[in-house]
């Protein structure tokens, strides 16, 4: 697979030093710096300027809030979102744009919660069935449920799972996805 065209140069130990701290104050890797860098010269040549990259970026309190016009429509879409996920509008937003910016998918702890103690009661059910079959494996006969008990109870497990996992899927398809496509 044949990629863009590479600029190498080779600097002192000091200037790759610099690069680095340069890199990681604006959050950005080397390699991503050094084209920025190259646009902005070529940009400045041809007499247009449209980012400085010498410039540091000042850090962001925690608290710090930024202010988001939405059209009408888009902030309705906003709203019914997150009330779909129990949460303020805010909260859903600030999910969005993190998920967008790191290009995670993000899963509210809510969410995340449930998914974890499906997931530790299907592990306790496991560890049940484990001591039945150790029992019946050692002594050669159950006192408990039959055979089909055990097969109806393997089948809503994997249903269980099954569930979970397809949660998983159209948790990270809804967060991409539009309100419309998210719903059907």
């Amino acid at each position: 697979m044949a990629g863009n065209p590479c600029v190498q140069c080779r600097v002192t130990p000091s200037t790759k030093t610099r690069l680095r701290a340069i890199a990681q104050e604006h959050q950005l890797t080397e390699s991503a710096l050094l084209k920025k860098l190259v646009e902005t010269a070529l940009l400045q040549t041809a007499g247009m300027t449209t980012f400085a990259v010498s410039k540091p970026i000042e850090p962001v309190s925690r608290g710090a809030r930024l202010y988001v016009r939405l059209r009408t429509e888009d902030h309705v879409l906003l709203r019914e979102r997150a009330s779909g996920r129990a949460m303020a509008a805010a909260t859903y937003a600030s999910f969005l744009l993190r998920a967008h910016l790191r290009a995670v998918v993000p899963m509210p702890d809510r969410e995340l919660a449930e998914l974890k103690r499906s997931v530790a009661e299907l592990g306790a059910i496991g560890r049940n069935l484990n001591q039945i079959a150790r029992v019946a494996n050692q002594t050669g006969r159950v006192n408990g449920p039959t055979g089909q008990d055990l097969r109806a109870l393997l089948r809503a497990c994997e249903a269980l799972r099954d569930q979970v996992k397809g949660l998983i899927r159209a948790n990270g398809a809804s967060w991409e996805s539009g309100y419309a496509q998210a719903r059907r």
